[in-house]
């Protein structure tokens, strides 16, 4: 039996980080019958588990689907197993069988949908194999929103006014909406995620965000049922870690806030909460070892509650029975690593720390900004591809990244399009935050759009930075959070040099029209035509350069909004470090990183990313070939179709729902940009299709 281990061994602990994971040095709490570990999930956190297990000299065996082949979890291990489709990451029977034949005697779930699975922990139990995570029992008990929130009025755990019984008929839950008084939240009480969630403002909606969550949820979870609950209009989730073992002992390892979401997600979480009372921080800690105790739990928990900003209330929302995505902020916090405090619980070990020692190691203050593969200004649609090119800040003890992913990597669109995490430490929450928005700076993804430049306003908003947070907050500051960038002139030039000075290191030394040629003394000049993307717009920018002398141009940028001059700007560029281009202009020194892909440029340039599209010529496409798709609706993404909702030769007008699909586990109705009248629905329920791909044509298409 493991033993725990001391205060002053859990001191030394350090961050985990991709490069370097410290755990506990001691063999004591090192868990003695866990010799093979099956990590049962994907990404960072099948990447998190094996560094801790690896450092305690337990052998990992992970698994991988054909998609993720050549993903990072599939290669760490000497031990790693191929289970087939892309959903076989929930398929039980073909786990627990691997589990027996690679003599794993423990599996950890990570924290996808089967570490909350009791019929999984249960039938590890039945092959004699230890579950890294609490009892069936207590999964049962609060993966039920219904029951659980029983549970937690008997415990003395406040929750929030609502109806979670079990008469499903949508006008009893109306007639119960209505005493609760809107806005409600409609929830599905097997659901995750955000999924089967859904708000009703009024009385006129309620009956169709019912018939959505109830979908969504069937879909997703096979259970329908639902609940109804008073919607907090200024609410903060605030979240508490929990951990309990097996001997009556649990702790609160402090409070996240996880208030910044979109889709009901969290994109940025933090410890501790800002601006928390004390006796609120303490009695909210204390009412989740409650709610932890009430259920007879063991592990790692986290409890969930809704903070009322208006009247400074908080209720019990629901408990994840699993380790968060979210932990290493408070790992950061408490000096701990949770998943080794996992494996001890699991060998039936107790906890490290007491109550008072945790709360004596808590210092600093941490941030999490989550990474993802989207496109925020597109109402945050998911990306997928291969990642072509990939820089971060270097992790430090108080710099850390977690990711699943390296550059050549592909990000696939049935998972989940979360890239990496970024957490940051420092003494105070203004240093952290400004921390934070440095290693987003440095940060470098090409080959999709990602939610980097959004997150870099998310922290640097006056709101956030003063601590004023809600679960509303993007929709709040929307105005401010989307507002449209303008570009500085610079960009566009250091676009256009890139463009050129790249070709030209293709040619002969004797071309006289090559930029690094001696030529014949004339001023050679090159035209580059760009296009910037936003949303639906595109803007024409041209850009004209004269070689003025060895390595000094004069440039031209012209925009709709006027044009600028920089006269004799002298360019770098090695062939050896051909993604850098250093620009001496006559008001400023600019270090712009430059990529190109195909007909796309993407430059870093002083902490900001910037993409532009190079103009081909329209007879350039007619002589590819290349359809018009001015007629046709397109995956805006790579997807799968769900369902479509028109016939061919049915009229349509603008907006109205054509075809649903589903992407990185979202789901998206494609709309009609027009009035007009289905030609050809292309593709049916089903089919799976690229980003791009033609849905539906239109035979007309009329202004609305």
């Amino acid at each position: 039996m493991s033993r725990p281990v001391s205060l002053h061994l859990l001191r030394t602990l350090r961050p985990v980080t991709t490069r370097h994971l410290s755990t506990t040095t001691s063999p004591t709490p090192t868990p003695k019958r866990i010799k093979n570990l099956l990590v049962a999930n994907r990404g960072e956190i099948a990447l998190r588990v094996h560094r801790t297990a690896t450092k305690l000299g337990t052998t990992t065996t992970t698994l991988y689907t054909d998609p993720d082949a050549h993903a990072e979890h599939a290669l760490v291990s000497s031990h790693s197993i191929n289970i087939g489709p892309p959903s076989a990451y929930l398929d039980i029977e073909k786990i627990v069988k691997v589990a027996k034949e690679r003599g794993c005697d423990a599996i950890h779930p990570g924290y996808g949908f089967l570490s909350e699975n009791a019929t999984f922990a249960r039938r590890c139990t039945e092959e004699g194999i230890l579950f890294v995570g609490p009892p069936p029992s207590a999964i049962d008990s609060m993966g039920n929103k219904s029951l659980s929130k029983d549970i937690m009025i008997s415990a003395g755990v406040p929750c929030i006014p609502g109806y979670h019984g079990t008469n499903q008929d949508p006008a009893y839950l109306l007639s119960e909406a209505e005493k609760i008084g809107f806005p409600v939240l409609i929830k599905a009480v097997k659901g995750g995620g955000g999924k089967g969630m859904r708000i009703a403002r009024q009385n006129e909606e309620f009956l169709a965000m019912l018939e959505s969550a109830k979908t969504e949820a069937r879909n997703s979870f096979g259970d329908e049922v639902v609940l109804v609950e008073k919607y907090i209009t200024t609410p903060r989730h605030i979240e508490v870690q929990v951990f309990a073992d097996s001997h009556g002992n649990c702790v609160a390892l402090g409070e996240r806030d996880c208030s910044i979401q979109r889709r009901h997600q969290k994109i940025l979480e933090e410890s501790p909460a800002p601006h928390l009372d004390e006796a609120i921080r303490q009695d909210i800690w204390k009412k989740a070892r409650d709610a932890a105790l009430a259920v007879g739990y063991r592990g790692a928990g986290t409890v969930e509650f809704i903070f009322d900003n208006d009247t400074g209330e908080f209720f019990f929302m629901e408990m994840n029975t699993r380790l968060q995505v979210e932990h290493p902020v408070t790992e950061m916090v408490t000096e701990t690593d949770l998943v080794h405090w996992q494996l001890i619980v699991a060998e039936d070990g107790k906890l490290p720390l007491t109550q008072e020692q945790v709360e004596k190691q808590m210092n600093g203050h941490a941030i999490e900004a989550r990474i993802y593969a989207e496109n925020p200004d597109m109402n945050f649609i998911p990306d997928s591809g291969p990642l072509l090119h990939l820089r971060t800040s270097t992790p430090s003890e108080t710099v850390r990244i977690d990711a699943g992913f390296k550059q050549g990597s592909i990000i696939s669109s049935h998972y989940d399009p979360m890239i990496a995490k970024l957490i940051v430490k420092a003494p105070t929450r203004e240093l952290a935050l400004q921390k934070l928005v440095a290693a987003l700076e440095d940060y470098e993804v090409v080959g999709m759009s990602t939610n980097i430049e959004f997150l870099k306003r998310c922290a640097a908003h006056p709101a956030f930075i003063s601590g004023e947070v809600e679960t509303g907050f993007i929709e709040k500051h929307r105005d401010e959070l989307f507002e449209r960038r303008q570009t500085p002139g610079e960009v566009y030039a250091q676009a256009a040099l890139g463009l050129v000075m790249n070709q030209s290191l293709e040619s002969v030394s004797g071309d006289p029209f090559s930029y690094f040629a001696a030529g014949n003394g004339g001023i050679q000049t090159r035209k580059v035509s760009l296009v910037e993307k936003y949303k639906e717009e595109e803007t024409q920018i041209s850009v004209d350069i004269a070689r003025t002398g060895n390595g000094i141009f004069d440039i031209t940028v012209t925009t709709p909004n006027g044009t600028e001059t920089y006269p004799s700007v002298a360019a770098e560029y090695s062939p050896s470090s051909p993604k850098d281009i250093t620009s001496f202009y006559p008001h400023t020194r600019l270090e712009t990183r430059f990529i190109r892909t195909d007909d796309k440029v993407t430059l870093f340039q002083q902490g900001v990313q910037y993409t532009l599209h190079i103009q081909r010529p329209k007879w350039f496409e007619k002589a590819l070939g290349v359809k018009s798709m001015e007629n046709s609706v397109c995956a805006p993404m790579p997807c799968k179709v769900l369902k479509v909702l028109v016939k061919e030769g049915q009229e349509v007008v603008k907006d109205e729902p054509l075809v649903v699909i589903e992407s990185m586990k979202m789901e998206t109705t494609i709309r009609s940009p027009k009035v007009g009248k289905v030609a050809r629905v292309v593709h049916g329920e089903g089919d799976i299709c690229k980003a791009g791909t033609e849905l539906v044509e239109f035979e007309v298409v009329g202004e609305a």
